[in-house]
């Protein structure tokens, strides 16, 4: 059914199907000098960061979604002869799950189409400076090929033709679904312009999407933007998917962060009034730090009544060992502010002030969400110092629900791990996981209260976690 294609109205609903992209061969080509303006901090092993990393993000994926696609096969896929075909969306035995959906995939099929094959060889060539001669070479590829190119920014002979966009993983950047709906970004960083126009194409031309393509929405620019001064930032309309969640059917929240802009927060707020998709709308202004970055690095749901957070942004002090009172007064008052406002669509001239993240997390919790139980945070690092800026660092706090109280984390955060024992959470490792999954020991459907942890030793130099690294477009309540 189109319905059940593109539906989310919730952060921890049963995820039904999911858009994802592996590292590509692009991500390899990262060099020190230009890390930092490819929005990385490091460069990573790519090898490692596909069969040692991601690879296990996909097959519990595959488990979860569209286990017909993997159940019984998990040796065969990885064995040495495979050779990681099963992993390639240009190999003859590719996943090809319309559940676990890739994004190479996706927009391989888009290129079949001659038309857009020679519109988007133009636009790319374009914005990417390429000569007249790479241009018509361009045309000659492959839907297959070619989608591999714009991607990973390497041609089939394996020369560098244009930059690569390492952070295509972070799918959530592209796009938010919100109910029917797909609200697509505008990139703050030039290293992610071609993201967005591959993701254009995607959402207005790929059948999976033919039945909501009225239900689009682009931000445009406002009219007076062009005539502001280039350094003037926060007039722009910038906006990535991290800082974007739909808490309820009728609640939307919007950081206005290092890369989501005061100017799109208020477009999106008139737009989802005026379009009807809900109630209200809460917008959290965060420090403009690369330690944070969007919202969904400070804080994601794992429960109806549970979340996890950053302490930094807490009523509660981080605890310091050995400190005495002057001490932790002090450190208190150094603490970065975070502003938030929560408008209706009935009243809009009068919003609601929030004093702290965990008020506004209490308030969802109960008024949204009906929780009849006390409602609990956990926090980054177990809320002592050093450990909750090094683990929000490598995305303690940046979790993806599989289904509500079943989530993915890096395996590296040891003190945010320990912190969701105590809070009686099972906490599982992957690869064990994916072994009893297989030889039919555990069911997906009777997990609940369980921390999947993830290999993170190179993924999390790429400066995301798994809500970052998926762009949910279907979540069910069964």
């Amino acid at each position: 059914m189109l319905a059940d294609k593109l539906n989310v109205t919730s952060e921890i609903a049963t995820l039904r199907r999911v858009l994802v992209h592996s590292p590509d061969s692009g991500l390899g080509k990262v060099v020190p000098s230009k890390a930092q303006d490819w929005l990385f901090e490091d460069i990573v092993h790519l090898d490692t960061i596909r069969k040692d990393e991601y690879d296990y993000y996909t097959k519990i994926l595959l488990y979860f979604l569209d286990p017909s696609k993997i159940k019984g096969r998990l040796a065969e896929i990885d064995s040495p002869a495979a050779d990681r075909r099963f992993y390639k969306p240009e190999s003859d035995v590719f996943f090809a799950s319309d559940k676990v959906v890739e994004l190479q995939w996706l927009l391989a099929q888009v290129l079949e189409d001659k038309d857009i094959h020679t519109k988007l060889v133009a636009s790319v060539s374009a914005i990417e400076g390429c000569t007249y001669e790479v241009q018509n070479a361009l045309l000659q590829y492959n839907a297959a090929e070619l989608a591999k190119t714009f991607i990973s920014g390497t041609a089939s002979g394996n020369e560098l033709l244009f930059a690569p966009i390492p952070n295509f993983i972070f799918t959530r950047d592209i796009g938010i679904t919100i109910k029917d709906h797909v609200l697509l970004n505008k990139p703050a960083k030039k290293a992610r312009t071609r993201e967005a126009l591959l993701a254009k194409y995607i959402f207005f031309h790929h059948p999976l999407f033919a039945g909501y393509r009225n239900n689009i929405i682009e931000l445009p620019d406002s009219n007076h933007s062009f005539l502001m001064p280039e350094d003037d930032d926060e007039r722009k309309v910038t906006l990535e998917g991290g800082d974007i969640m739909v808490v309820s059917e009728n609640h939307l929240l919007v950081g206005v962060s290092e890369r989501t802009t005061p100017e799109a927060a208020v477009s999106i707020t008139n737009m989802m009034f005026e379009k009807g998709l809900v109630e209200k709308v809460t917008i959290i202004r965060i420090p403009k730090k690369r330690d944070y970055m969007h919202i969904d690095t400070v804080f994601t749901q794992v429960k109806k009544d549970v979340w996890v957070m950053l302490g930094n942004f807490s009523r509660k002090a981080v605890k310091h060992e050995d400190e005495d009172a002057i001490e932790r007064i002090l450190e208190i008052k150094k603490e970065e502010k975070i502003k938030i406002l929560q408008f209706h669509k009935k009243s809009p001239e009068n919003p609601v002030h929030f004093d702290s993240l965990e008020d506004l997390l209490v308030d969802i919790s109960v008024t949204d969400l009906h929780c009849g139980t006390d409602v609990r945070f956990i926090y980054s690092g177990n809320n002592e110092f050093p450990y909750n800026a090094r683990e929000q660092w490598t995305d303690s706090c940046n979790l993806l629900a599989l289904k509500e109280g079943v989530v993915l984390g890096y395996d590296r955060n040891d003190k945010t791990t320990e912190a969701f024992r105590n809070a009686g959470f099972s906490i599982v490792h992957v690869k064990e996981l994916l072994q009893d999954l297989e030889a039919g020991n555990v069911n997906v459907n009777e997990l609940k209260d369980t921390m999947i942890l993830m290999p993170s030793a190179e993924l999390s130099r790429a400066r995301g976690g798994f809500h970052c690294m998926s762009m949910p477009l279907w979540r069910a309540d069964h």
